[in-house]
């Protein structure tokens, strides 16, 4: 049988602590613990994160993994909270308390638009953006509806689908107003979405009944592509653009919570790691590589949980079993 330095031409480093910033592939005898170990890549896995302050399901997000924002929910709730990589704080609340209503942007630059509202008018129009500081009340949706898709910035936004009843309606936003544009190919609430206003993906979602179907947006129609592999609503949702995008949690079958977790490449959905605390109705924030789950019900009721995605190098131990 071959020797380590028979294929790659060098020993096995001896070390008397890990390396710093070791890269794949690297292997090394750490002579502390008297173990051998390498770096391999992590195709993804969910990790603890800092809990929100108020537990609460069927909220939005914006941002990334380590400056997110996370706000309305189900009361419904107007709490808007803000996340450093660590830990949550409470900042100003949205004007309109509500849930079920989408998200778009930054930390500090973002667009929170439709949800329920209460009566007489349920179905919410309400947009607000926020400055980072307060959130204002800006023109509204031409559709009103709650459980829709959200992509984009505070200043050119994306939103589709939702109930109003079940639409398939998409709008776009220019910073001052929403204007109507191609419909989704199938209309749907409680679907996923991520990207920017140019380039998007709707994922999932409820017709009735539960579907798999993703469509990608190229700035002027919606293009049907790959499924899922698991047919699912009221899931979380982050990434990019239309070539990605991770889907987490959700109703499978409903009422059936799941944790599953896929990624999307721009072609096709692979199946990895599942959630940590399977649940529906969770916000979102960042990418397909490095992003944010949080909130969520079904735990049973509503959690304060946050979970961090990340792909890339890991450390592993090596065994002679």
């Amino acid at each position: 049988m071959s020797t380590y330095k028979e294929i790659h031409g060098t020993d096995i480093e001896v070390l008397s602590s890990d390396p710093a910033n070791p890269v794949e592939g690297q292997v090394w005898y750490n002579s502390t613990s008297n173990v051998v170990k390498g770096v391999s890549i992590n195709p993804g896995s969910w990790a603890t994160g800092g809990d929100l302050g108020t537990a609460r399901y069927y909220l939005a997000g914006a941002g990334t993994q380590t400056s997110a924002l996370g706000f309305g929910g189900l009361g419904p709730s107007a709490n808007t909270e803000s996340y450093d990589g660590t830990s949550w704080t409470e900042v100003n609340d949205l004007n309109t308390a509500r849930y079920g209503l989408a998200g778009a942007g930054t930390q500090t630059a973002a667009l929170g638009f439709g949800g329920y509202v209460g009566a007489p008018v349920y179905y919410g129009a309400v947009t607000e953006s926020w400055n980072g500081t307060s959130w204002t009340e800006v023109n509204d949706l031409n559709t009103g509806r709650i459980y829709l898709g959200g992509a984009g910035t505070n200043t050119a936004a994306l939103a589709f689908g939702g109930t109003s009843p079940t639409t398939a309606a998409t709008e776009s936003w220019n910073g001052t107003s929403w204007t109507e544009v191609n419909d989704l190919n199938t209309a749907r609430s409680d679907l996923g979405g991520d990207g920017t206003q140019t380039s998007a993906l709707a994922f999932g979602g409820e017709g009735p009944p539960k579907v798999a179907n993703t469509e990608s947006w190229n700035g002027t129609s919606w293009t049907e592509v790959n499924d899922l592999n698991t047919a699912r609503q009221t899931l979380g949702s982050t990434g990019a653009d239309n070539t990605n995008a991770l889907a987490f949690g959700g109703f499978d079958p409903s009422p059936a919570k799941t944790g599953a977790t896929e990624s999307w490449n721009g072609t096709s959905w692979t199946e990895l790691n599942d959630l940590n605390i399977s649940r529906y109705g969770l916000g979102g924030a960042g990418t397909n590589t490095s992003g944010l789950g949080f909130g969520g019900g079904g735990i049973p009721g509503s959690t304060t949980a946050t979970e961090e995605w990340n792909v890339g190098p890991q450390t592993v131990t090596f065994s002679d079993s």
